[in-house]
């Protein structure tokens, strides 16, 4: 019984981070298709690269730029994550660290990593710290077809789900999934 149990505990104590990792989603999800989220992932509060961003976007005509981009920051300093100056929750900032797997020599130095519309990633690489003409200049760069992505309307979201959309057509059904088949009674454990 005691084998049984230190098995169990043990296949639990693999299994339980791993399947946790995979059922946090990520914060940038919120953002696909419809912005280009800029994750600033710093050692400290204290990091110049993360200080001159934030002072950077106090002035309205970078402001201005940032969101005329479709720029969303998001900013994780030590395990503190933010989202526009909003906090995010551990849960939140662990999946978001996790999404770019750096390495721990990557963590001693600020990363500033771009996101395209449709998920791309773009590492923005600089000494130091990062201008926003240097941020601006890498969204500029990137291709025409990211560009001219757009978030899809709510009726083509309901339509690809294969929910009826607005004007009560339905979508594309899918095809019912087959009962199961009965499980078999678990055999009787011998000690």
């Amino acid at each position: 019984m005691l084998i049984r149990s230190l098995t169990l505990a043990t296949v639990l104590a693999i299994a339980g981070p791993v399947l946790a990792a995979n059922s946090d989603p990520s914060p940038l999800e919120q953002d696909l298709y419809k912005a280009r989220p800029l994750i600033v992932i710093a050692p400290s509060t204290a990091d110049p690269t993360l200080r001159n961003l934030d002072q950077a976007l106090k002035d309205p005509a970078t402001k201005g730029e940032f969101e005329k981009r479709n720029l969303v920051l998001y900013s994780i300093a030590g395990m503190m994550g933010k989202r526009e100056d909003k906090y995010l929750d551990q849960q939140a900032t662990m999946a978001l660290i996790r999404e770019f797997k750096f390495s721990a020599a990557d963590t001693v130095v600020t990363q500033v990593v771009l996101v395209g519309k449709d998920g791309e990633k773009h590492r923005i690489e600089h000494t130091g710290t990062v201008e926003p003409s240097a941020i601006f200049a890498a969204v500029d760069a990137l291709p025409e077809a990211e560009k001219a992505i757009v978030a899809p309307t709510v009726a083509e979201q309901k339509q690809a789900a294969g929910k009826p959309a607005a004007d009560g057509k339905p979508g594309k059904a899918e095809k019912p999934a087959k009962p199961a088949k009965p499980a078999a009674p678990p055999k009787p454990l011998e000690d």
